[in-house]
């Protein structure tokens, strides 16, 4: 009976994907055609429809705030507004403001050797966009880079993920009051789904994952030749100077660790800090982080764990930490119990675990915080270089010296001094990785950028002098060209 149970789940499962296959490709097929109709939106066009969009997200707040902790089992209320919708909005109003200035063609100059002539750089759309959600951030993963293909006059097909089925809904109705589905439409389903999702042809496609999954979809791209931006993760490192105030430096960290318990492509993942500052930090953590966070099970201010599938893995680190004899420091200060009946869990620091231990193999995405401490600071620039680049790197330190040090002799995707997170949410620097922690970037003018084609023209009128470069060759005029020229 159970295996029968089983089979015909599994096969009520194909049947939706099956669908939602046939209606992706439909809908893209849709969108192609439509923007064939309308390749070169104007900017009032792409202004109007920002706007609404805006309005409408504004009028779905509390539905969407609702979705995403009835998804998450919990989530702080003030995470989502501050996390999803602040940022989101606050992307839509740069956009509207400096839209027509990057769509403005780009003078350039002409050598004068090709005079007369003009030379300059119109930005086109490109086509259909494919956006590729996470379940961490669904609504600024899914309207971050949407925001970027609407400035730039694309259509959109947005893949979300199938562990948000409520926020989806939400999502879906909303944008379906905005947009008609041959300019934006939502597709939902499981990895079957995704994997065919990323095998479209578009014009360019936009992921937001995990660096394994990202390695699949660029390979899938790859076969239509699509351009890729790839926001992925890796192991954001936070390095402390031996000279700051711990206080401060805690009260700069917490936050981006414990916000949305952790499941954040860019947390600080780990702490390199002063061997002789270790035992400060960690009094200073627990008590920041009992201020911040009385009690954790019934607090509405402390965010639970996604799934139980995200739960169990990150039981598995505490587990394996646990059996090494690491440092294991439990952040609990009710003393509550954490057992099957909640996805919740307490932070914990681990203090100077194994680098070669899973922990500090694979990317945290949660409320464990390994704390590794060195003696003087090439060691710790050392750590960070010997491993994958990451998304995110954090300096906690005022000294200009050591600021400038650390940002010429690491890569990172982005960097924040003295503070952590915020860094993404700065609509005017651009947000992407590097290596193994994404390809590509966009935000602001750059997603603008990425998401258009930059046209090349040059262009001369009835005059035309090089001509007198055609042949015959006049080897006395052709020798003051060289001359004058190939130098």
């Amino acid at each position: 009976m159970i295996q029968y149970l089983a089979q015909t789940t599994s096969r009520t499962q194909g049947n939706k994907d099956d669908f939602e296959i046939a209606r992706m490709k439909e809908l893209f097929k849709q969108q192609r055609a439509a923007f064939r109709q309308n390749p070169m939106p104007s900017a009032s066009q792409r202004i109007a429809k920002l706007k609404l969009l805006k309005k409408t997200l504004l009028l779905y707040k509390d539905p969407l705030v609702d979705a995403l902790s009835k998804d998450f089992g919990h989530r702080a209320r003030f995470e989502t507004l501050v996390g999803e919708l602040l940022p989101t909005v606050l992307g839509i109003n740069y956009t509207v403001k400096r839209v027509k200035k990057w769509m403005k063609p780009s003078r350039r100059s002409v050598n004068v050797l090709f005079q007369p002539a003009s030379n300059w750089v119109m930005y086109q759309p490109l086509g259909v966009v494919g956006i590729v959600v996470p379940w961490n951030y669904p609504v600024f993963l899914a309207f971050g880079p949407l925001i970027s293909a609407l400035a730039s006059g694309n259509r959109a097909l947005i893949k979300l993920s199938e562990f948000t089925p409520n926020t989806n809904e939400i999502i879906k109705r909303l944008l379906s009051y905005v947009f008609q589905e041959d300019e934006v439409a939502i597709v939902t389903g499981g990895p079957e789904v995704g994997a065919r999702f990323s095998a479209l042809p578009f014009n360019h496609l936009i992921f937001t994952g995990s660096t394994q999954v990202g390695r699949h979809v660029m390979q899938a791209a790859a076969e239509n030749l699509t351009p890729v931006t790839l926001e992925l993760g890796g192991k954001s490192p936070a390095i402390i100077d031996e000279q700051v105030k711990i206080s401060l430096a805690v009260e700069r960290l917490i936050a981006g660790k414990t916000s949305n318990a952790g499941q954040a492509c860019v947390a600080p993942d780990y702490v390199l800090i002063p061997n002789r500052r270790i035992e400060e930090f960690v009094s200073e953590f627990k008590r920041q982080f009992k201020q911040m966070y009385p009690s954790l099970k019934e607090n509405t201010d402390y965010t639970s764990i996604i799934n139980e599938r995200q739960r169990n893995r990150l039981v598995s680190y505490i587990e394996e930490i646990k059996q090494s004899g690491t440092t294991l420091i439990e952040l609990n200060p009710a003393n509550e119990s954490f057992g099957d009946d909640t996805c919740k869990l307490p932070l914990y620091l681990v203090i100077n675990p194994d680098p070669d231990c899973r922990l500090m193999q694979e990317e945290i995405f949660g409320p464990i915080l390994p704390i590794i401490g060195f003696q003087a600071i090439d060691e710790a620039i050392d750590f960070v270089n010997a491993r994958p680049q990451p998304l995110a790197l954090y300096i906690i330190s005022f000294d200009k010296s050591l600021q400038k040090r650390i940002l010429e002799t690491t890569h990172s995707g982005s960097v924040a001094i003295n503070d952590s997170v915020f860094q993404v949410l700065q609509d005017d620097i651009p947000f992407g990785g590097i290596g193994p922690s994404g390809i590509g970037h966009y935000h602001g003018k750059e997603g603008f950028l990425a998401l258009s084609k930059a046209k090349s023209i040059f262009k001369k009128g009835s005059f035309n002098l090089t001509k007198l470069i055609f042949p015959p060759f006049n080897k006395a005029f052709h020798k003051l060209i060289i001359a004058t020229f190939l130098r």
